[in-house]
């Protein structure tokens, strides 16, 4: 099968949809299945094996508008090359995120003219009004929702003070497009029975048209190591959103650090130096006991978590939890909530974490406290956690399941064109 793979943004460090994109294109291609990606910035990293099997990229640039180093910049004149750019510039200057709507109108135009070159588009949560012009050309079509942003939206604008709920509203305002998008798409994928259900109440989606499939996990990247760092607390948080919950799982450090002299938490995240989290730190006096990392590869994430006594994840919604996972691979014993999908992902109580309610740091000081107290119960869970992910996450049986519904969502098309030509003949 010939795939278009779409990614509006794509590098791995941006969170889970990276992550999706570098080993399903990889897995696929191993497969035997032809595999090019089509990404705006910052653009995937792809692993070797990928490259060796035939996967491609087609860079999708845009204006760049919220990257590093100067965010919400405004472009020179000399930059601007068409009416999209202008959309783009428009969007950020009315407080709207308009990537997901400016990249399906770039990646509509490229493909365009190459509706011979691809069996199938498959969309990683871009669901902008550009792939109704993909169907229109003729494309089979495929989207994957890991959750709907509705639930980012809504912790974001609870969280935002003031006239600063308003922009925190109008930058979500991309989510009226990817419900009308969503409903026009036949298929559907996500990641988890949560996700599902959210999915269909959040965009009023039909039941029977989203198939769960789960992310996955390289087991041998993400593996158990012999040494720990006593004390050691790893969380991995994509961003410093709400939506994390790192704020209370600073919280919990605090009071652990107030009875154990040994307590260290190392956050991979990419925090805004004037951002809440590290108001925070500096507020609860905890500069000395938390060190931020940010930008790593898979194989430096996989050392950290495997040299933590506990991982953390204090989401209050997770569509899936790729951390989660990740740290079980390592066989790393878990403190997580029960929020969205990470019950489902973790499995039943204490199996592979102890469980705590979203919004309670004192819950989570005292399972993390817990399990610093009781090496039994952390090799139990750590145990557990490798077993679960080995038998039930993994890269290989992700593009396998993936490949498996491109037939029938392939199959669905011909059916419409054949009823299409015989309503014409």
């Amino acid at each position: 099968m010939r795939v278009a793979l779409l990614s509006y943004r794509s590098k791995p460090h941006c969170g889970g949809q990276g992550v999706y994109v570098r080993h399903l294109s990889r897995e696929l291609a191993l497969l035997g299945h032809s595999v090019e990606i089509f990404s705006g910035q910052p653009y995937p990293e792809l692993d070797q094996s990928a490259i060796d099997a035939g996967v491609t990229i087609t860079k999708v640039p845009s204006l760049g508008l919220y990257d590093e180093p100067d965010p919400f910049r405004t472009p020179k004149l000399n930059e601007y090359r068409d009416w999209i750019d202008l959309l783009e510039v428009g969007s950020m200057w009315t407080a709207s995120f308009g990537e997901p709507l400016t990249f399906s109108l770039r990646v509509a135009r490229l493909l365009k003219e190459r509706r011979d070159d691809f069996d199938i588009v498959h969309d990683n949560q871009c669901l902008g009004y550009g792939l109704l012009e993909i169907q229109k050309a003729g494309f089979p079509l495929i989207a994957t929702i890991h959750h709907p942003i509705t639930r980012d939206r809504t912790l974001a604008v609870k969280a935002a003070q003031g006239w600063r709920k308003i922009t925190a509203w109008r930058w979500h305002s991309f989510l009226r497009m990817q419900g009308r998008v969503s409903r026009r798409i036949p298929e559907l994928l996500t990641v988890s029975r949560s996700s599902e259900v959210d999915i269909r109440k959040a965009f009023d989606i039909p039941s029977g048209r989203i198939t769960t499939i789960p992310l996955g996990v390289d087991t041998e990247i993400f593996t158990p190591r012999a040494d720990r760092v006593p004390g050691r607390i790893v969380c991995v948080a994509s961003a410093d959103a709400p939506l994390k919950g790192v704020s209370y799982l600073l919280e919990a450090v605090a009071k652990l650090a107030a009875e154990r002299d040994d307590v260290k938490l190392v956050l991979v995240s990419k925090l805004d130096p004037n951002g809440p989290s590290a108001r925070m730190i500096e507020d609860l006096a905890i500069g000395d006991r938390v060190s931020v990392v940010s930008g790593l590869e898979d194989s430096e994430i996989a050392e950290l978590l495997a040299s933590a006594e506990v991982a953390c994840v204090p989401s209050l919604y997770e569509g899936f939890s790729l951390p989660a996972v990740e740290a079980m691979s390592c066989g790393t014993p878990l403190v997580a909530t029960r929020a969205g999908a990470i019950p489902e992902v973790v499995g039943t109580s204490e199996e592979a974490a102890l469980l705590v309610p979203p919004r309670d740091s004192g819950r989570l000081a005292q399972a993390i406290g817990r399990l610093f107290d009781d090496s039994e119960l952390r090799a139990r869970l750590g145990a557990g956690g490798r077993r679960r992910a080995e038998e039930n996450y993994s890269w290989a049986a992700v593009a396998a399941k993936t490949a498996a519904h491109y037939e029938t969502v392939l199959a669905g098309h011909r059916r419409a064109t054949e009823g299409t030509s015989s309503a014409d003949s």
